[in-house]
């Protein structure tokens, strides 16, 4: 059974920094592309960032290129998402999500999802 678990959410102040993780269970996780999306409330789940199974590519969104930073440590089955200089418009529920195939700005191209984690910034 695969499971994706995400933390490190919370409340941040605009120009503040988070770090959020995914940590993943019940598959191969090296040999899988993950991506991370958001969902603020009221608009549909958003593509964030996406990283090659290898770590080697990573892709994101024009709305958090320079500011956002995709890793992946294989060795610990553990995805991260560095934020900085956050705004308020960032302010959503962060999923993290395994790639099954296709393109991998869209969620219908990934097949497992974690559960969540809220992240909220304040101006």
């Amino acid at each position: 059974q695969v499971q994706l678990v995400e933390t490190g959410g919370g409340l941040v102040q605009a120009g503040g920094s988070l770090r959020l993780s995914c940590a993943a269970s019940g598959r191969t996780f090296s040999s899988y592309t993950m991506g991370w999306f958001r969902q603020a409330p009221g608009k549909e789940r958003e593509f964030v960032a996406a990283i090659s199974w290898i770590g080697g590519s990573t892709y994101y969104a024009d709305s958090v290129k320079g500011r956002f930073t995709i890793s992946r440590d294989n060795a610990k089955n553990t995805l991260f998402l560095q934020m900085n200089s956050l705004k308020p418009e960032d302010t959503a529920v962060y999923y993290c999500a395994s790639k099954d195939r296709g393109n991998y700005r869209y969620t219908g191209a990934y097949d497992y999802w974690g559960q969540g984690t809220q992240v909220t910034v304040s101006s």
